[in-house]
């Protein structure tokens, strides 16, 4: 059994321990490096956690901040494949979209909203990585994927019927895991 004299050193101890170890902590955090896409969201482009997309914005071309990441489900035939997606809800979010990118990792993507179900034209303009737009109704089914789109391209990409959302991924992503229309599409935004 302890006296009253060395519970009360252990106590300080131990507290003294506790506060050190904060301290150390704070100080690894200051020195980090930013983790991916923190120094581009800082400016407004992307945001935390979509990756580290390196960003040729032009000086004179204003910075937009988009939602996000957020979870992305799609139930292909061949299972479910989930995806971290930035959101595009608003008109600068939409103009903008990938637009300056120099890349868009595996597993990412961007998710348009357009607020009700219409006919949807895409272009790549200003877009540097090629594309696969998966065209998605209301209701999150698939309506329609276009594969693969010409970066730079100013041709229009047509929904092909009214559409409420486009989901654009790394262009081969649709192939390679499976993705086509009549798919179903789950996020916080898709069938409310």
């Amino acid at each position: 059994m302890l006296d009253d004299t060395t519970a009360a050193r252990r106590g300080r101890l131990n507290a003294l321990l506790a506060v050190m170890l904060v301290a150390a902590l704070a100080v690894l955090f200051a020195l980090a490096p930013a983790g991916p896409g923190l120094a581009d969201s800082a400016k407004g482009i992307g945001s935390p956690g979509i990756g580290s997309p390196a960003i040729d914005l032009p000086a004179d071309v204003p910075p937009v901040r988009f939602g996000g990441p957020e979870a992305l489900e799609i139930a292909t035939r061949g299972g479910v494949r989930s995806f971290d997606v930035e959101l595009a809800v608003d008109e600068a979010q939409r103009a903008r979209g990938l637009m300056y990118r120099r890349s868009l990792p595996a597993g990412r993507g961007m998710l348009f909203d357009f607020g009700a179900e219409r006919d949807v034209a895409m272009w790549m303009q200003n877009t540097y990585v090629s594309l696969d737009m998966v065209f998605i109704r209301s209701d999150g089914r698939i309506a329609r994927v276009a594969e693969r789109a010409t970066p730079l391209s100013t041709a229009t990409i047509s929904s092909g019927e009214p559409v409420r959302f486009v989901l654009e991924l790394p262009a081969g992503t649709a192939r390679a895991l499976g993705i086509a229309a009549g798919d179903q599409v789950a996020h916080r935004l898709i069938g409310r």
